[in-house]
């Protein structure tokens, strides 16, 4: 496709040539394994340069020294332990055709002080960092000289490992970007002051670097191009670091970044959701590009394609990073360059990947439950040695990608949906406010099901009856949830998010917004009233409002409640709701002193998730083989199900989803991916 000719264009680096303009820029998805890239990590990598990518960089923040612990699962580069690893792994990517490339830094005050080694962080200057909430020590003569040591001590690691280079990071608020910012560099001895001063260690570790690797080693530096920051390093600023930087010789490639993560909102700014557009910072890689004379590598946001072309066909960058695209779908350039741009599984920017490091210790796609894990699961769908039939309940992302396994599978399948549209419940979160990007989920698992060959039977409810005159070898029960308000006297007088969002209620003049659920869906709901201009309060019985957000989302959800006056209560939980003559009162009494109080409104919406809509299930377990009970030991391991609890049973019976119990959009994928693909 000649649109996107300009991304399979080769790329040289002294004694490197890279295959193509697309790569993957270092991150820390904390596969780690005791600090080590082991299997697991690997193959996330192999993946990508198995799907063609030209570039792929790992080990994102990978510590150099003591007194930089991994504290959330990045790897250790600080001894030689890692180098057999390293080997390992540059064989696997090599395989493949990929370069490979880690990431190496010092995160100074951006750390705890209470893991790893229990070694307090150092800074060029005494300033706490609010994100981590760690005082660092100021730096003394004798930590310069070691630390320079341990950055040229791990960059020979890199080499010795069989990489294609190392880069070193200047930018995430790691340790030689506090000393580049004014922001958080006030000393007054040779690095701090002027510009020349505060970029003295940076060129000291650029110099010993460079001496200990050689010659021929390729050496990126990650920078960032404007801190964003009041007090900070401007656009200018920086413009003038990379000119110097490049100015040294030394240095082969500048990839660009924007922003300084020292809170939660500049984290949210650095590393963008579906709230902002496409590639909202290639300007600055650009603007860096001009003045320079090497290459220009850039990620963030770029998500699609037709994206990255135009990056590089106008100049704006050598190459440009897909991360995040690539853990949506490994195969990026290789159904790209088969013509099959239709069947990659775009990034929507929800950051569940980033968010889950977070939250829950390890990066996951919200949409591909396979990224990640490689040792278990295949990107690709094996068919099976006997075809059979398989009728599915429900065409939402549970039974989207149930149908589509088990097409692959090479099954026949029947796939009912009693809506005239498939998508289920994503279709209700993607009306809120600025999460609209969810229906791309929808979009590709509904675009891939009508391309395999099954029959979707949208707007016809699937009862027992039609079922079962299916004659159906396998049965999956996909039929979702139904919106529940929680516990409390007065229900009825309650209305849901989903009757909020699908425009079955009008909203009210001010309303309670109760959330006991802790997810996304209740302040997107209260965003959308607040735009509507509805007076919102939301109460949670939670100490704090979303208790199951990510770092990336919940400043972008706090920014639009706060700046749309919507008030947020913690500490509370909604007891009863009675009519008062033409409007409502809420009781509401604290989860702590138990003391009680009353809101007057105009109407309550009740967030507290979904019961599951298991009618067909149940109508159907009498006549199933065994009565749908799930063999979990075989589930897990992936093997097929077979219990048999019923002779006379006609078919295997199954629920996957919201229809078993309320949870979320990678877990509804998830589980019929790990069901359909055993069958």
């Amino acid at each position: 496709m000649a649109e996107y000719d300009v991304l399979f264009e080769p790329l040289t680096i002294r004694n490197l040539t890279i295959r193509n303009r697309v790569m993957s820029t270092s991150h820390a998805p904390a596969y780690a394994e005791d600090a080590m890239p082991d299997e697991r990590y690997q193959l996330y990598h192999a993946e990508k340069a198995k799907g063609g990518i030209g570039l792929t960089m790992f080990g994102g923040s990978s510590t150099v020294s003591p007194d930089c612990p991994a504290t959330f699962g990045q790897l250790d580069a600080s001894t030689d332990r890692i180098v057999p690893h390293f080997q390992k792994f540059a064989d696997r990517v090599h395989e493949h055709g990929a370069a490979l490339m880690c990431q190496i830094t010092h995160m100074g005050r951006r750390t705890r002080w209470d893991s790893g080694n229990w070694l307090a962080p150092v800074s060029p200057s005494p300033i706490r960092e609010p994100e981590h909430r760690s005082f660092p020590k100021v730096m003394e003569d004798w930590d310069f000289k070691r630390i320079i040591g341990d950055y040229a001590s791990a960059a020979l690691r890199c080499k010795e490992g069989g990489l294609d280079g190392v880069e070193i990071s200047y930018s995430g608020g790691h340790l030689v970007e506090q000393f580049l910012s004014p922001a958080f560099n006030n000393r007054d001895d040779q690095y701090g002051g002027s510009l020349e001063n505060r970029m003295r260690f940076s060129l000291e570790i650029i110099e010993e670097v460079r001496k200990r690797i050689g010659p021929d080693f390729i050496l990126s530096i990650r920078l960032v191009a404007d801190e964003l920051l009041k007090g900070g390093l401007s656009h200018e600023d920086l413009l003038e670091v990379a000119k110097r930087l490049a100015a040294t010789g030394k240095i082969d490639v500048l990839n660009i970044m924007p922003g300084q993560p020292h809170d939660y909102r500049s984290l949210s700014i650095t590393m963008p959701n579906m709230a902002y557009p496409v590639a909202p910072y290639l300007y600055l890689a650009s603007a860096i590009k001009a003045e320079v004379d090497i290459p220009i590598f850039h990620a963030t946001r770029v998500t699609d394609v037709a994206t990255a072309a135009r990056a590089i066909a106008d100049g704006h960058a050598d190459m440009i990073a897909m991360t995040r695209a690539h853990i949506a779908d490994p195969h990026i350039v290789n159904k790209l360059r088969e013509g099959r741009v239709d069947d990659i599984r775009q990034c929507v920017g929800a950051n569940y990947c980033i968010d889950r490091i977070y939250v829950a210790g390890e990066a996951l796609c919200i949409q591909n439950p396979t990224t990640g894990r490689e040792r278990t699961l295949s990107h690709t769908i094996a068919r099976a040695a006997k075809r059979k039939k398989v009728v599915i309940a429900g065409a939402g992302v549970a039974g989207l990608e149930a149908a589509r396994v088990a097409a692959l599978r090479g099954h026949e399948v029947v796939l009912f949906e009693g809506e005239q549209q498939t998508g289920g419940q994503v279709n209700i979160a993607a009306k809120a406010t600025w999460r609209e990007a969810l229906s791309g989920i929808v979009r590709w698992l509904d675009g891939q099901v009508r391309k395999v060959d099954i029959d979707l039977r949208v707007g016809t409810t699937a009862t027992a009856d039609a079922v079962r005159a299916e004659n159906p070898d396998f049965v999956v029960v996909a039929t979702g949830g139904t919106a529940n308000k929680g516990k409390f006297e007065g229900t009825e007088h309650a209305v849901t998010s989903w009757q909020i969002l699908q425009g079955e209620v009008e909203p009210g003049e001010s309303i309670l917004l109760f959330d006991d659920h802790g997810d996304p869906r209740g302040p997107s709901t209260a965003e959308f009233l607040a735009k509507r201009g509805s007076k919102v309060e939301v109460a949670t019985p939670e100490r704090y409002l979303g208790v199951e957000f990510g770092a990336t989302n919940w400043p972008v959800h706090m920014r639009e409640l706060y700046s749309m006056g919507v008030l947020m209560t913690p500490d509370l939980r909604l007891m009863q709701v009675y009519p008062e003559g033409n409007r409502l009162v809420a009781v509401l009494r604290n989860e702590y002193t138990h003391e009680e109080e009353e809101r007057v409104i105009d109407q309550v919406v009740a967030e507290h998730g979904t019961l599951p809509r298991d009618d067909l299930y149940f109508a159907l377990r009498p006549h199933s083989a065994n009565l749908g009970e799930l063999d979990m030991t075989a589930f897990v391991e992936g093997r097929p199900q077979a219990l048999v609890n019923n002779p006379s049973g006609a078919f295997q019976l199954f629920r996957v989803g919201d229809a078993v119990a309320c949870r979320n959009i990678h877990a509804a994928i998830y589980e019929s991916l790990r069901l359909c693909r055993a069958i």
